[in-house]
């Protein structure tokens, strides 16, 4: 049997009742749904989180491998800098054999001495060069042992999510074509209403029955007079704590439906 109460938003002639009973059954679809997802737990934001790490220890990665490249390149062009100071060493060392006075030898000695003083500092950039090699290569292992990690931790998730969404994927579309269906047969504002106190709401309860004499969201007492409003279904009420719509609980059993 179908227990949906159907009704137009310009059809001024459906009871209150009624729209009270389609409200009621949007949320017990919800609840439904809300409680297929906790089956899945955390998962879906494991996977999410390990994705985004993965991503992370990527580009991570990419930018190490690039600064090695460009470290490479630096003690590269040291090495042929010294190469080239020493061929000027030996240059002006033979130069020196052949001055016709002092002063183009000590010109000559101060641009050996320049050069040595350039071989010195490419050796030592070299040795700094070196050194942040060395951290950025042990930084690169270690970014893909976690990234190793991660990945084989992602594979782990996803077949777990995937086992669990396989299970309830059927069920989960039924509830999801018959909240569709009920939604379109409520009207907008009280959609929109809905919608916006199952967001704020503690479990995605917007529409909750009465419990021995108290609201079925914050369990807040409830005067009688309003009891014998919420039963006579004549108007919609709102609790006055929580914001929650209330119904009472024979809701489903006391308005005709249609097969």
């Amino acid at each position: 049997m179908n227990t949906t109460t159907q009704y137009r938003e310009e059809d001024k002639t459906v009871p209150i009742s009624e729209k009270l009973k389609a409200l009621y059954e949007l949320q017990m679809v919800a609840s439904d749904i809300d409680k297929i997802k906790t089956l899945r737990g955390e998962l879906p934001l494991e996977v999410q989180d390990l994705e985004d790490d993965i991503a992370g220890l990527k580009t991570r990665i990419s930018n190490f491998e690039d600064d090695i490249k460009t470290l490479e390149t630096s003690v590269s062009n040291r090495k042929t800098a010294i190469k080239e100071s020493e061929a000027l060493i030996t240059k002006y060392t033979e130069q020196q054999t052949n001055v016709r006075n002092n002063r183009e030898y000590d010109s000559l000695n101060k641009e050996i001495e320049f050069q040595r003083l350039e071989i010195e500092l490419s050796e030592k950039k070299i040795r700094e060069f070196t050194a942040e090699l060395h951290i950025k290569k042990e930084a690169i292992d270690s970014s893909k042992a976690q990234l190793k990690d991660r990945e084989e931790d992602l594979e782990r998730k996803k077949k777990e999510l995937d086992d669990i969404t396989a299970e309830t994927r059927i069920e989960e579309e039924k509830l999801k074509n018959k909240g569709e269906k009920i939604e379109a047969m409520i009207e907008p504002r009280l959609l929109t209403a809905f919608k916006r106190i199952r967001k704020n709401a503690r479990n995605g309860l917007a529409v909750v029955t009465v419990q021995r004499d108290a609201c079925g969201g914050c369990f807040n007492k409830i005067p009688p007079q309003r009891q014998m409003d919420i039963a006579n279904r004549k108007k919609i009420i709102v609790c006055e704590y929580c914001g929650r719509i209330l119904v009472d609980k024979d809701i489903l059993d006391s308005v005709p439906t249609e097969e």
